[in-house]
């Protein structure tokens, strides 16, 4: 196992949400070898070609990617793993923006001209922050590939 390779606890959980072998000219090579060949990809940003021959041929990463990308896979593993994430309440659905990387219209700066609601003051926890760091860390990677997937697409 390479660093940022799916882990046995992150494998275990992802294993039942995807398809079943292939039917198209006979059985698919190991999902959890391509899987990590596509978040090795994301990660590092290289070409198909250059993808270290542990992932397997390049050519059956790249199909399988665009394969999942065009039919939904990804998409729906995502959508699965935060729903069952959510059905446990670990999931803390708060946002929060770092205003450094929000533009800002100039007109915005300065004080508020009302005060702020009760429920939105410091100290009022709104939420539990109780989150699975295996599924939360799983989730955030096929995150990663859903929006490159899409980059892609355009």
């Amino acid at each position: 196992m390479g660093r940022g390779d799916l882990t046995n606890a992150e494998w275990e959980r992802l294993e039942s949400f995807l398809p079943r072998g292939g039917t198209r000219g006979g059985r698919w090579s190991d999902h959890r070898r391509v899987i990590n060949g596509v978040l090795y990809r994301v990660r590092t940003g290289i070409q198909w070609r250059d993808l270290p021959e542990r992932f397997g041929p390049w050519e059956t990463v790249c199909k399988r990617h665009r394969r999942w990308s065009e039919d939904g896979t990804w998409t729906m593993l995502l959508s699965r793993i935060q729903a069952a994430e959510d059905a446990a309440g670990r999931i803390d659905w708060d946002l929060s923006v770092d205003s450094t990387a929000v533009r800002a219209h100039q007109h915005a700066a300065g004080a508020r001209k009302t005060p702020a609601s009760a429920g939105l003051q410091k100290g009022n926890p709104r939420g539990t922050n109780r989150v699975d760091p295996v599924l939360r860390k799983l989730a955030v990677r096929l995150e990663e590939v859903v929006c490159s997937a899409s980059a892609w697409d355009v």
